[in-house]
């Protein structure tokens, strides 16, 4: 048995992806935007359905960022934004000037806690700042819920970014991510479901809102023969050489998913007799998702000195990457003098938490390896 790292989320090639590039090639498009392109946002559209409309960029960042944009969000407005997720999904608040509000977890689905987002609400509306817009997040493929967190934004009238970043594939009572939002977004980065080398998508039902993003993305140009520009632009746009590996990427999304799901019944078949661990799982059978990473709760043992970072410290010695879960945001230095709603269940995961190897592309060796250091770990304990 080999030692190579064993890795958390590895992309898997189709083979299809070389034939798109090599036509990006043949025809010299080589730039942001061309065929691929187009072709890749038609894909997405056909996939994720609900007559949504999609704008292939540069990254699931970039998509963030012109949601904002096209929501108003500019200096001193107020976001709300789920505290535990990755800094990508709140950082365009602050390329806006904007105010991040941070609010809690809940413990079910991990994502953003209904009572605590209408707790932020009230209280920012009461100090006269109503928030100008919420994102939630879908974090590791996860589907908030969708229905509480709905009736909330409807009641107060305030728009939603659905951050489906990890959750392409993922689905709510049969109704696909990405089509909950008033605008959505995908990321293609190199350890998500599929990937585009890198890249992400904005999403939306308005062909008026789609156009207006392109122009965006493509630094504002104006309709003119020369180069003017009456308003700021952004070189957001995807490239067609990332969008053909995202065309080859796309033939091979539904086997990604079946094999990331699969990863998960691997976890929970060696998790069954363990009394100090709990994998994660949706809640009920409304709630689909792609498990693009299959995560554990560790109850601490310190007289047996098991927890998650002695678990973690078990995988890295046998070269296996292994990694906590997001550090929420309202702890985290470029964020904490933020305001925070909320009790510490957020907390509690990141305390806890552990996101386990699972890519689509593992070997049966490599589960071998990751199966063996789980075992001999709690056998020893």
């Amino acid at each position: 048995m080999d030692n190579n790292r064993v890795f958390l989320s590895l992309s898997q090639q189709s083979g299809f992806e070389l034939g798109y590039v090599q036509k990006a090639l043949d025809t010299n498009w080589i730039t942001s935007g061309g065929p691929n392109v187009c072709e890749f946002e038609e894909e997405l559209e056909n996939y994720i359905g609900d007559e949504s409309l999609a704008i292939a960029l540069n990254s699931g960042t970039s998509a963030i960022h012109l949601a904002l944009i096209l929501l108003g969000v500019t200096t001193g407005d107020e976001v709300i934004c789920q505290s535990m997720t990755f800094s990508a999904s709140v950082n365009p608040v602050l390329y806006q000037g904007a105010i991040p509000v941070f609010v809690d977890s809940e413990a079910e689905t991990w994502n953003i806690c209904p009572y605590n987002l209408e707790l932020a609400i009230k209280d920012r509306i009461k100090k006269g700042k109503k928030p100008k817009a919420i994102i939630a997040v879908h974090i590791y493929g996860n589907p908030y819920k969708i229905d509480e967190i709905h009736s909330i934004t409807d009641k107060y009238q305030i728009p939603i970014i659905e951050d489906s970043a990890e959750a392409l594939g993922s689905s709510y009572k049969g109704k696909k991510c990405g089509t909950f939002g008033d605008f959505s977004i995908f990321s293609f980065n190199g350890n998500k479901i599929i990937t585009a080398s890198s890249g992400g998508a904005l999403i939306t039902k308005s062909e008026t809102l789609k156009e207006k993003a392109v122009f965006y993305a493509n630094q504002s140009k104006d309709k003119a023969v020369h180069y003017q520009h009456s308003e700021i632009g952004y070189n957001y746009r995807m490239s067609n050489i990332c969008a053909g590996i995202g065309l080859g990427q796309m033939l091979i999304l539904d086997k990604n998913i079946v094999a990331r799901r699969e990863m998960h019944d691997f976890y929970e078949a060696i998790f069954k007799e363990i009394s100090h661990v709990k994998l994660y799982k949706n809640r009920d059978e409304d709630y689909f998702s792609n498990y693009w990473l299959s995560t554990v709760l560790i109850e601490s043992d310190s007289e047996k000195n098991v927890n998650r970072e002695s678990l973690r410290e078990a995988f890295e010695k046998a070269n296996i990457e292994s990694r906590p879960l997001w550090k929420p945001l309202h702890l985290q230095p470029v964020f904490e003098k933020y305001p925070y709603y909320g009790n510490k269940i957020a907390e509690d995961l990141f305390e806890k938490g552990l996101c386990l190897p699972s890519g689509s592309n593992l070997t049966a060796e490599e589960k071998d390896r990751v199966k063996e250091v789980i075992c001999t770990f709690f056998e020893n304990k």
